[in-house]
């Protein structure tokens, strides 16, 4: 683990903060006047999912976190659970709690492969894809005259996840969508 100058406390780094590893969500280096230079930084513990403000000084330093990542396999989601596996070993399941998977959890299908990231022998988080492709299973047709670049329309996805399309995607397209955001990004597949 190194350890890391309050100048070298950047965004996306993990830290070790209150005995938790914590994402630097921002940072803002600044002095004042006749005084030394600070680091303003916003973190994200992950184990608690709190976020908190920390200012670190000239003289601090904080230890960067450990963590190593596990490839799981998605396998179905229960109300209020998501159900994994170890990638090969599909006797060896576990179960994470809805809040702990957050929002990007409605776009994972059934046998869908991510990272989890580990702390001491202990899941802490799951990495999502930036961008998936899923099959638009329900879209109302366009109406000729009616395709314009700007217009849009609801379209439900094999998910189960509504998100607003271009007119011109129909049921059975694949279309990738934004894990971030929830955004259509592009048309994959026409069906």
């Amino acid at each position: 683990m190194a350890v890391l100058s309050y100048s070298e406390i950047t965004q996306k780094k993990v830290i070790i903060f209150n005995d938790e590893p914590c994402l630097v969500l921002s940072c803002h280096i600044f002095r004042k006047q006749q005084r030394k230079p600070v680091n303003i930084t916003k973190l994200k513990g992950l184990k608690s999912g709190r976020v908190l403000e920390q200012t670190f000084h000239v003289s601090e330093t904080a230890e960067e976190a450990d963590l190593e990542n596990r490839q799981v396999t998605f396998i179905y989601r229960k109300p209020g659970e998501y159900w994994f596996h170890n990638t090969g070993k599909p006797a060896e399941r576990f179960a994470l709690k809805e809040e702990f998977i957050g929002d990007q959890g409605k776009y994972l299908k059934d046998r869908t492969e991510v990272q989890a990231l580990v702390f001491n022998d202990e899941i802490i988080g799951i990495k999502f894809p930036i961008k998936v492709d899923l099959k638009v299973t329900e879209a109302m047709p366009a109406v000729k005259g009616n395709t314009s670049s700007s217009a849009l329309k609801e379209v439900t996805l094999e998910t189960g996840v509504k998100t607003m399309v271009p007119m011109f995607i129909n049921e059975g397209d694949i279309v990738s969508i934004n894990t971030e955001t929830g955004d259509y990004s592009e048309r994959m597949e026409k069906a």
